[in-house]
């Protein structure tokens, strides 16, 4: 049996130790006072069968606390008094320095909790382990000097969380949509090198692969581009293998017709933007940001964002050429090709490509094979999203997080930002970014209101105060940052132009940028309080009225600070267990509500419950609209490369009825064995969920790839012990 040590490493499970604290004390009471020998050994037994018999690997506070229960229950209260100090004194000597003994099991790769973080960073990685090591100094100037001690408090707690805390000692924010456009067109600047405008689209996709990690090295979240503003590009191709080719064939002195010039330049082209595409694939998965992992890229495919004629028709040849490389995938180190995790890639459904007779039908053909075999491209619909953002489509901000719409436009701001390709009156959205998150726990609010709904109302705004008090902590830490701090992202145009030692304070408020209240756990929170699941009709309206409830939060505080406040569904990587924990401890094991070692993603249908994708994706629609920060919604589905028709008909479900969704496919392999169906296997390793090979029985986690999305990006490591859990008890959908 597994236990979490403070450090974050793992150890088994040693009752000596806690018969020997227990004798300790025990040794500095008076003889009356004392527990005598079977009592302590009672103790330590129960507290050993408690260990056994929780869900999850504990941690050693809650075995103290177990402890501490157990000496009270024998009525040895003296006894108890003494432990309950030298804990204490214990607590102060390491909260003198907080940081040691984390950093010191990150870089021996023993910090369990680290290696688990993040599904798509290796911590066995020197860099991984420096971004590790800063987070951890990060997170300990974070709670004792920057954050208010009751915000904190409720972090720790897991009333709610105070996302990228291993970031906030930084003047840097959460996610953006880089204005490729800007930087390409009107050139750029990286590291202190003047970039001009490319001469082809190959040329263009290399700069952009540059592009992306600055940017990604400049901030900790996602980022997003259009695959528009890199086929504007195709154009210089053309006419540069045109005039190439012409003098070919002068030179060689062969007549050849404007259409057999054409012909062989358009070859040319295709094989660019082929080499193009390669590029960025190859690129983004081979850099390493200073965060110690690939940049969290989604790259934007919508065939109506070009006008009509040769410039759509352009965009349309460079998304085939993306889906096909994706299609093929990369190789990994045995030369197999597998699934990488990066570029996301995001395809719009629209009247063009959605029907069979529709002009581009082939892409959306090309696309669903593509979803079938490497799980991405996910699906904007741009006729429900035209419903919701005010007439636009535009992309999210990597996995999920979307901008609000443009209202500084309309309001005359004129060109904040001194982008050079500002079009006066256009709304604008790339250029734009998120200041970060903070999610609430709703969750907790139910247990705590212990079912009373006029108590669960005050105990929610209660936490949305303190989420607030979280927010603008984010806020101010980014007033009064320099341009200069991220010269990629605020001169040089990722997001603005701005001269040296200015402040980014304009594009805080006013709605140029955004920030987001999180919400997990919106299912458990309605079990609780109505006994049923938000798909029951009778429980449904609560659900949406706590929707509601976070979206008049938000309108309050934007209107009080002139902040952009979005309601966000939390992708919850790691975050599903951190709550799942906090709930256990405070609250025990209550069945349908706290019995999982994860909870449930935002306002999603229970991963468990049976139900089709057709309704389920309808049914979450409704919630949707109400998570206009970012939500994804998303199905399970087996293998589908055999059953492409299926995908379609979930594609055009998507576009009649949700902003949002993707299909979990499913894509791994085994390097042990050659086997490269799915890994469905996962096994109970004492104490602890493992991934095994239904071919080989192999179950050496770094010798075989497992892809599966789990918080809108796709994940290659491996996850934390609750995300194991929720993957392994999804149900299908289709």
């Amino acid at each position: 049996m597994k236990i979490i040590k403070r450090s974050g490493e793992e150890a088994v499970f040693d009752i000596t130790k806690i018969t020997g604290a227990i004798m300790k004390a025990n040794r500095e009471v008076e003889s009356d006072h004392r527990l005598s020998v079977e009592q302590v050994q009672r103790i330590a037994a129960k507290v050993e069968k408690d260990c056994e018999s929780a869900i999850r690997a504990m941690n050693v506070e809650e075995i103290q606390d177990l402890v501490e229960e157990g000496i009270m229950e024998e009525g040895a209260f003296q006894v108890a008094r003494l432990y309950i100090t030298y804990r204490y004194k214990r607590q102060l000597v390491r909260q003198s320095n907080t940081t040691d003994g984390q950093i010191m099991t990150i870089i021996e790769s023993q910090n369990e909790e680290a290696k688990q973080e993040n599904s798509n960073k290796n911590p066995l990685l020197a860099s991984t382990q420096r971004d590790y090591m800063a987070g951890e100094v990060s997170k300990d100037i974070t709670k004792r000097v920057l954050l208010a001690p009751e915000v904190w408090d409720a972090h720790e707690k897991g009333l709610i969380h105070f996302h990228d805390a291993d970031y906030f000692a930084q003047h840097i924010h959460n996610c953006c949509l880089v204005n490729l456009d800007d930087m390409l067109q009107n050139g750029t600047v990286i590291s202190d090198t003047k970039i001009d405008k490319p001469n082809s689209f190959s040329v263009a996709c290399t700069v952009a692969s540059q592009i992306i990690a600055q940017v990604a090295s400049s901030q900790y979240g996602g980022q997003s581009i259009s695959a528009y503003h890199l086929s504007k590009f195709v154009k210089n191709s053309r006419e540069k293998f045109t005039k190439e080719v012409k003098r070919e064939f002068e030179k060689s002195g062969i007549e050849a017709s404007d259409e057999q010039i054409k012909e062989v330049a358009e070859d040319r082209v295709l094989k660019d933007i082929e080499k193009g595409v390669q590029t960025i694939q190859y690129q983004v998965v081979t850099l390493m940001t200073t965060n110690g992992q690939a940049p969290f890229i989604t790259v934007f495919m919508y065939l109506d964002e070009a006008e009509e004629g040769q410039d759509r028709e352009d965009l349309a040849l460079v998304i085939r050429a993306i889906l096909n490389q994706r299609i093929l995938g990369v190789k990994n180190e045995q030369g197999v090709y597998i699934t990488p995790a990066f570029p996301k890639l995001i395809y719009v459904l629209d009247e063009d490509n959605i029907y069979e007779d529709s002009k581009y039908y082939d892409i959306t053909e090309l696309a669903a094979k593509c979803t079938a075999k490497r799980m991405v491209p996910d699906y904007i619909s741009a006729k429900v999203m035209k419903e919701l953002k005010q007439g636009n489509v535009y992309t999210c901000m990597g996995c999920r997080s979307f901008l609000t719409p443009d209202r500084f436009t309309a309001a005359g701001a004129g060109n904040i930002a001194n982008a050079q390709n500002y079009e006066e009156g256009k709304q604008k959205y790339y250029g734009r970014f998120n200041q970060g998150v903070v999610t609430i726990n709703l969750v907790d609010i139910a247990c705590t209101s212990n079912g009373d709904v006029e108590e669960f109302w005050k105990v929610f705004d209660d936490r949305l105060e303190l989420c607030y008090k979280g927010l603008m902590a984010r806020h101010n830490r980014l007033m009064g940052t320099k341009a200069d701090i991220a010269p990629i992202l605020w001169q040089h145009g990722a997001l603005a132009r701005l001269g040296k030692g200015e402040t980014i304070d304009k594009l805080l408020v006013g709605g140029y940028s955004t920030i987001s209240l999180g919400y997990a756990g919106l299912y458990e929170c309605v079990k609780y309080m109505t006994g049923k699941s938000h798909t029951d009709e009778s429980a449904k309206q609560f659900a949406l009225d706590v929707m509601q409830h976070l979206n008049d939060a938000c309108a309050k505080w934007k209107e009080k600070e002139n902040i952009d406040f979005s309601v966000y569904g939390t992708p919850l990587e790691s975050t599903t267990y951190k709550f799942a924990k906090c709930l256990q401890k405070r609250f025990g094991i209550i069945p349908g509500v706290t019995d999982k070692n994860y909870i449930t993603n935002s306002y999603h249908i229970h991963v468990t419950e049976e139900v089709d994708a057709f309704t389920k994706l309808s049914f979450e629609s409704q919630f949707q609209k109400l998570s206009p920060g970012g939500a994804i919604s998303y199905v399970e589905v087996p293998d589908m490369k055999d059953n492409i028709p299926a995908v379609l008909a979930v594609m055009r479900h998507i576009y009649d009825n949700i902003m949002y969704a993707e299909l979990n496919t499913k894509s791994d392999y085994c390097s042990e064995c050659g086997y490269d169906g799915e890994i469905s296997v996962i096994t109970d390793d004492d104490g602890k969920l493992i991934w095994e090979c239904p071919n080989c029985g192999n179950r050496n986690q770094q010798t075989m790839s497992v892809a599966r999305r789990t918080c809108g990006y796709i994940g290659t490591q491996f996850w934390n012990q609750g995300r194991t859990q929720e993957i392994k008890e999804r149900v299908l959908h289709l």
